[in-house]
């Protein structure tokens, strides 16, 4: 399969994740955080099914990457509660923290591979140290992983042989390894030459069509919004000012600031 080549196959590894059954597996109570004198979440309250994709809309700094970063446990809330799979994230001790944290994983902006491995060792890292998975089991794992985003014959090369593309793909097959029951994807294409977004977005929609995986996902990338999510969340102001399935939002919003800013981003 050619590396930027759209996916058609299903999953090696359909099942690998918790089943769906539709209940709230991501709840924020109350959520702020501050940044200095900068309330970047203000108050927040919203939830996520398990299963579902949803997207995070709105203007550069209106707070959503930062929900990303405290489902990651890369930052701490000010105030309020954050619930994964029924667990507290936060408030929790530290060693809770951890185990709610190997349900989540995330693609960020930059790949974040580390250079001195292989594509497959990037991929296999996480789930032999911290999963604890036997090397034979992660190894071939992440070899079907590695199809699943069209790099199978690129296990042995190092980042730097890589696109930008491909290196994001890897990301994403890292990500998957860890077998998350939340996917959290950052802006991923945002680096990446434009005429490398389009193969890497086919492999999200592919993931997202033929896997159970639940994704909370932050784009600009409108067309991809519309196109994987269930319901897709306008902010502003480190608020949710509206929600709703894509169709509407995207086709009839209500709110004046969803339309001046989808108005701009379109």
């Amino acid at each position: 399969m050619s590396a930027d080549t759209p996916l058609t196959k299903e999953p090696a590894d359909a099942n690998a994740n918790p089943p769906v059954d539709g209940s709230e597996l991501i709840h924020l109570d109350h959520v702020t955080k501050r940044f200095g004198s900068n309330t970047v979440l203000d108050d927040l309250d919203f939830s996520v099914e398990s299963g579902k994709h949803v997207t995070l809309i709105g203007p550069s700094g209106s707070g959503k990457t930062t929900i990303l970063r405290l489902l990651m446990t890369l930052t701490k809330p000010d105030e309020g509660t954050i619930t994964v799979d029924g667990e507290q994230l936060f408030p929790a001790p530290e060693k809770q923290i951890r185990e709610i944290r190997k349900k989540i994983g995330m693609v960020f902006q930059q790949f974040n591979l580390f250079p001195n491995m292989t594509v497959l060792r990037n991929v296999t890292e996480a789930p032999v140290t911290v999963l604890g998975m036997p090397k034979d089991e992660a190894e071939a794992r992440a070899l079907e992983l590695l199809d699943l985003v069209g790099l199978a014959d690129k296990a042995g090369a190092r980042p730097t042989q890589l696109s930008g593309g491909q290196q994001q793909r890897v990301a994403i097959a890292r990500a998957l390894a860890m077998r998350p029951q939340v996917l959290l994807l950052d802006e991923v294409t945002s680096a990446l030459d434009p005429e490398l977004v389009a193969g890497v977005l086919d492999v999200l929609r592919d993931i997202a069509r033929t896997t159970d995986i639940t994704m909370l996902c932050v784009t600009h990338e409108m067309n991809f919004a519309r196109d994987i999510s269930d319901q897709v969340l306008m902010f502003d102001a480190g608020k949710v000012i509206e929600s709703g399935p894509p169709e509407r939002i995207f086709g009839d919003p209500e709110h004046q600031r969803t339309r001046e800013f989808l108005g701009a981003i379109l």
